[in-house]
């Protein structure tokens, strides 16, 4: 099994106790990545006070109207902030479901870890007009089979 420590260990997100010992849970390898890019993905640029660079701006779309241009736009910005905070990854690619739910977009987020050549996704849910009672109810996890690339 080749070494995959460059892709390092961090706390899990959301952070979560371990109740056997007390310590936080972590992070490890592919998760770690993932866990990265929907952090970049949920955290609103100029939100951390030392780190004003960090995260995007996609929450600044959430009440616009859902139309062609809104979606390109919102790709892009999905890609441009993954690929710019996130030096693991490559080859990102965002697509978009958005006959999920009315108030609801899925972005499918797809990139390839760059040391191990190994693609994997994150299925993101974005919400746009969505009451607090409709969020509650969606899955906490979209996930889609991931596979391997030869190179």
């Amino acid at each position: 099994m080749p070494d995959k420590s460059f892709l390092g260990t961090g706390m899990k997100f959301p952070p979560q106790i371990n109740r056997a010992t007390g310590r936080f849970v972590t992070a490890s390898l592919e998760e770690s990545v993932k866990e990265s890019v929907y952090l970049i993905l949920m955290t609103q640029k100029t939100e951390r006070f030392l780190r004003p660079q960090f995260g995007s701006t996609i929450m600044s779309y959430t009440f616009m109207d859902v139309n062609a241009t809104t979606i390109t736009m919102v790709q892009r910005e999905v890609t441009e902030a993954i690929m710019q905070q996130e030096p693991r990854v490559s080859d990102v690619s965002v697509t978009t479901d958005q006959q999920v739910r009315d108030g609801c977009l899925i972005f499918n987020v797809a990139y390839t870890i760059s040391e191990t050549n190994k693609r994997d996704n994150l299925v993101f849910p974005f919400y746009l007009n969505v009451t607090p009672e409709e969020e509650e109810n969606e899955p906490e996890h979209y996930e889609e089979p991931t596979e391997e690339i030869s190179g």
